[in-house]
This record gives C-alpha cells, sequence and structure tokens, in this order.
C-alpha cells in the first residue's frame, strides 16, 4: 500500500510550528544552547543553500528572459505595448506593496530589545547603515554607478552584488541577440541546459525547507528569549499582504479597465471569478492559463489573437502578485530585525524586483530564491526568510489569483478596439 505523504506547504508549515514549540521549550528547560549547538546549523546550511545558487539561477533566468523579449516584440504589433504595460503594472504593485508596509508597519509590532542577543543581525543592519552613509557622501548618482561592476567575477562574489550581475545578464542578453543566431547555438544551448539544472537544484533544495525551516524558527524563539510578539506581528503581516492583494484584485485592475478600455469592470469581474479561484486553488499560472484563455474569448470577447499572444507572455513575465508580496516581506523582515531602509534601499527594491520578476522561475520555491537575492542586496539577512515561510502558502495562492486577474486584464487593455461596454 502507498504511503501518502502530506503536501509540501504543509510539511514547512508543521515545521514552522515545531520549531515555535521546540523553541519554548528549549527556552523554558534552559537548553537554549543545545538548540544554538544542534539545531541552528541546519537552519543555516538551508539558506546558504538558497543563498548560493541565487546568481547562476538569476543570470541564467534573465539571459533567457532578454532573449525572448525580442521574440516577443517580433511577434505582434502590440508587442511593445504589452511589455510596457506589464512593466507599469508590476512597479505600481512593488511600489504599492512598500506603500503598506511602510503605513502598517507590521514588523514593529515585535519588541526589537529581544533582537539584541542576535549578533549577526545587529552587524548586519549597522554594516547596511554604514554603507547607506557611504552612498549618500558619494552624491545622488552612486545607485547608478553601482550598478556597473568592475570585475564580474568580482561581482559574482557576493549575493549583496545582485544588482550588477542583473546589469551583467541584461547587457549580455542583449549583446547575445545582436549576434547571428548560427553563431550563438552553443551559447544558448549552454544557458538553456544551465537554467534547467539550476531549476533542478531548487527542486532539491527545497525538499529540505520543512526541516530548515523548523531549525531557524526554533534558533530564532531561543535568540528571542521565547518573545512571542513576532507571531502577533507574522498575523498582521499576514493580512497586511492579504488586503494588498485583494485591492490589487477589485480595485487596481477594474481602474485600468474603467479608465482605458471600453468594457465595463463589473462584467470583468464577474467574468474573472471562476478563472481567479481555480488560480487560487491550484498556485499556478500555467495551470490557470488555458481556462483563462478560455474565458477571455468566449466570456469577455477578447479576439484569439490577442489573448493567445498576451496571456502566455503575462504568465511568463507578469508576476504583479508576486512582486507585490515580496515588497511587503522584504520591509517587514527588516522592521522585525531593527533594520532601518533609506531611499536608496527602496529603490533597489523596486528596481530589483521588477527587473527579477521577468525571469523568476515558475516553479514551487522559486520565489524564495529570488527573495533572498532581494534580501541580501540591501543588506537584510536572509535567515529572515523563516519568519515568512509557515504562512506563505495561503499567500501564495492569492497572489496567483492576482497574476492571472493582471494577465487578463493587460488582454483587455490592448484589444480595446474589438470590446463594447456592457
Amino acid at each position: 500500500m502507498k504511503k501518502r505523504r502530506f503536501p509540501l506547504y504543509v510539511q514547512i508549515l508543521l515545521g514552522m510550528l515545531l520549531g515555535i514549540l521546540a523553541g519554548f521549550v528549549a527556552v523554558r528547560t534552559g537548553h537554549g544552547q543545545f538548540i544554538d549547538h544542534w539545531v541552528r546549523p541546519w537552519g543555516q546550511i538551508f539558506i546558504k543553500l538558497l543563498q548560493v545558487i541565487a546568481i547562476p539561477l538569476v543570470f541564467c533566468s534573465l539571459v533567457k528572459g532578454v532573449i525572448s523579449l525580442k521574440d516577443i516584440a517580433h511577434l505582434s504589433r502590440l508587442g511593445g505595448r504589452v511589455l510596457l504595460i506589464y512593466i507599469g503594472t508590476t512597479v505600481f504593485a512593488i511600489v504599492f506593496g512598500l506603500f503598506m508596509a511602510l503605513v502598517v508597519s507590521p514588523g514593529k509590532l515585535c519588541d526589537a530589545s529581544h533582537l539584541s542577543g542576535m549578533e549577526g543581525f545587529v552587524q548586519t543592519a549597522v554594516e547596511s547603515a554604514q554603507k547607506a552613509t557611504e552612498g549618500k557622501e558619494r552624491g545622488p548618482l552612486a545607485f547608478f554607478e553601482d550598478l556597473v561592476p568592475e570585475n564580474i567575477i568580482s561581482a559574482a562574489s557576493s549575493n549583496q552584488n545582485m544588482l550588477q550581475i542583473i546589469f551583467f545578464a541584461i547587457l549580455f542578453g542583449t549583446a547575445l541577440l545582436a549576434v547571428p543566431a548560427e553563431k550563438t547555438r552553443a551559447v544558448r544551448s549552454f544557458i538553456d541546459g544551465l537554467n534547467e539544472v539550476m531549476l533542478k537544484m531548487v527542486d532539491f533544495i527545497i525538499l529540505a525547507a520543512p526541516v530548515g525551516v523548523f531549525a531557524l524558527m526554533a534558533s530564532m524563539v531561543v535568540s528571542n528569549a521565547g518573545n512571542a510578539s513576532v507571531f502577533s506581528a507574522l498575523a498582521v503581516y499576514t493580512l497586511t499582504v492579504a488586503v494588498a492583494l485583494l485591492c490589487m484584485i477589485f480595485l487596481f485592475y477594474p481602474a485600468l479597465i474603467f479608465f482605458f478600455s471600453k468594457m465595463s469592470p463589473k462584467r470583468f469581474i464577474r467574468a474573472m471569478y471562476p478563472v481567479q479561484l481555480l488560480g487560487f486553488t491550484t498556485s499556478s499560472s500555467s495551470a490557470t492559463l488555458p481556462f483563462n484563455m478560455e474565458t477571455l474569448e468566449k466570456k469577455l470577447g477578447i479576439s484569439e489573437k490577442t489573448v493567445s499572444f498576451v496571456l502566455p507572455v503575462g504568465a511568463t513575465i507578469n508576476m504583479d502578485g508576486t512582486s507585490c508580496y515580496q515588497a511587503i516581506a522584504v520591509v517587514f523582515i527588516a522592521q522585525v530585525m531593527g533594520i532601518h531602509l533609506d531611499w536608496g534601499d527602496l529603490l533597489s527594491i523596486v528596481a530589483l524586483t521588477t527587473i527579477s520578476s521577468i525571469g523568476t522561475p515558475g516553479i514551487p520555491g522559486g520565489s524564495y530564491v529570488i527573495l533572498t537575492m532581494v534580501l541580501s542586496s540591501v543588506g537584510i539577512p536572509s535567515e529572515g526568510l523563516a519568519l515568512i515561510l509557515g504562512v506563505d502558502r495561503p499567500l501564495d495562492m492569492l497572489r496567483t489569483s492576482v497574476n492571472v486577474t493582471g494577465d487578463a486584464t493587460v488582454s483587455v487593455l490592448v484589444d480595446t478596439p474589438d470590446t463594447d461596454k456592457a
């Protein structure tokens, strides 16, 4: 008889809950040193595994993304317009996420005084502040100056230089497009193969997520001396993300349709309910794609040419829900750890999240790697990822609903000549 296995997200949630329980038991019984010496290292190993593949994964994904953009541009006269709208909605989602996180400030509900024992986090905060100060002394264009690496090998030696890696990947991909295809066939094949290997490595690493989350949460509870305020902050964080994503679905997209198309927002929302529900239950834009295409064509009257072009592109590069969530997550983790983010850091978050959305792997756990990259780039310890992994599954389901709604919205916007008011 075949044994039933819990889904991975259930395993991660159980790992989080058991880690919290183990941490509190260790604090109450005076076995905190055991957690530090024998449990905490497994959490560090999990984080390092995510970090070690971040640079090659982002590089390969972005190069493939840049190469595909030329095909998109040549596929249709609407290609450039579609790309601009997708980028515009992504930037809005990130900025809106930052706004929600800064206004609600869920991480500040955590008692920061208990973080004093976390020497590594405090040291990172100090280094981040020093980095920000140096940037101000060098002038307003320091951010753009830092985009260009002096040495790509040196830049690739640290995840904090991820913006430089992204710059090089875009430059490399653009140059690859400029060279005749017959001369770059081997390079393209190598990039494709390396990308597949990186994705498979992500699959392997995510299998260790339950153990890693258990270790990280247990050590975090011990480090915070059993401080429970972090969990009330986590509840507010979850609510903040949910409200932000629902605002995207029921306010932002209907507003775009009302002002920039000939379709009734009410008609659009009614037709999209089943698609959103399917996206919510499957947590996969790709799995929802056929139903989304059928709904737009048959229920909303969008032309097959528009749907067959816009939706597949959106499923690849349009991640409004994921981008909004990542912005809130980064600020939340920084607030919990008492790390101040200045305007330069916020700008870096917008730039990194926007660009990386083109190359975010469409696999379970792919967003975790991107998130560790963004955290490292603005001087936030990646260990903070453990705070949000336990509640990630329901939020992942909701942000998938946002992603598929965003794809459908752009289809309506670019198909306005063939759409009537209803």
